[in-house]
């Protein structure tokens, strides 16, 4: 199987190690010319989170897949075998003595290239105008609200939702709500 193509990969590593998985790969590049000729890239997918402390709107960045490290690579079964053993990786997602490759879709959309997400994905829009909807995800999941607009190319909803006592727009995704009963 002589496979000369780029995919990406998923390595399971310990909880709270991937950091250090991802920086020992890195170090490994450096030493390792047929393991650099073969690994391109080592991410840890981050998510922006806003807190207030003290008054202030602070924003950290935080893992958005804990245990899991992406490897873009040329994969063959000796590579394979460099990164499942290691320090700190448990193996690759899936299990599997080979490991498989995640589509390119799902990297996008978790690296937050949503550009170019599937057409034929979503295509009829389960929501209307004026239709009640509760939130179920995010900051503010359990609130209720009408939806006021629909963009079905971003597959986004904009509710207006009663917070202390006012209306208020927010921007929610069609996974994040759910009609009411």
């Amino acid at each position: 199987m002589a496979d000369t193509e780029k995919k990406w990969y998923v390595l399971r590593a310990i909880s709270g190690k991937e950091a250090k998985v991802k920086e020992y790969i890195d170090a490994q590049l450096r030493l390792n010319t047929k393991l650099a000729e073969r690994v391109f890239e080592v991410l840890l997918p981050m998510e922006k989170h806003a807190s207030l402390r003290n008054g202030k709107r602070v924003i950290k960045e935080k893992l958005s897949l804990p245990g899991y490290v992406l490897v873009q690579a040329n994969m063959t079964p000796d590579i394979a075998s460099t990164l499942r053993f290691m320090p700190n990786v448990l193996g690759f997602l899936g299990g599997t003595s080979e490991p498989s490759p995640i589509r390119q879709a799902d990297i996008n959309r978790l690296l937050g290239n949503v550009e170019e997400t599937e057409v034929n994905g979503m295509q009829d829009v389960p929501y209307s105008v004026g239709e009640s909807v509760k939130v179920i995800e995010g900051p503010f999941a359990g609130f209720h609200g009408v939806i006021e607009e629909i963009n079905t190319e971003k597959h986004k909803l904009k509710v207006m939702v009663m917070i202390f006592g006012r209306q208020n727009p927010l921007e929610l995704s069609f996974m994040q709500v759910s009609k009411e009963e």
